[in-house]
């Protein structure tokens, strides 16, 4: 039986993450990303700390196309800024911050519900 979700063609899933980076929809990605839907791109971000307003504008720019916003932190969960969360929020962005590889899996789960999702990754070894 199979029990992988139906997620619609030309979506973006994510199927292995290790080793520095991620493998999504078939193609390798060195180091952190931001997946949406129907993209993927390089995210230049090596850790929570590094994280700036700056690195959240390629997200901030698709706010209507995002409810919620799963960040990946790296092996452990960490804490997201305040004054980040907030500008997340000032555009209706709903942001949950958990461990890298359970931030791949909820995405998923998201994108077979259809839902407005998007994660930004941060990659681990």
């Amino acid at each position: 039986m199979d029990i992988t979700p139906a997620i619609p063609a030309g979506r973006q899933v994510v199927e292995a993450y290790g080793g520095a980076g991620f493998r999504i929809t078939r193609q390798r990605h060195d180091g952190s990303v931001l997946v949406f839907p129907v993209e993927t791109l390089a995210w230049p971000v090596g850790s929570i700390s590094d994280l700036t307003s700056v690195h959240l504008q390629p997200i901030l720019d698709r706010a209507a196309d995002i409810e919620v916003l799963l960040l990946g932190c790296g092996a452990s969960i960490a804490f997201l800024k305040p004054d980040l969360r907030a500008l997340l929020k000032e555009q209706g962005i709903v942001v949950d911050l958990m461990d890298t590889g359970a931030a791949c899996r909820t995405y998923n789960v998201l994108l077979a519900e259809d839902r407005r999702v998007a994660a930004a990754l941060i990659a681990v070894d």
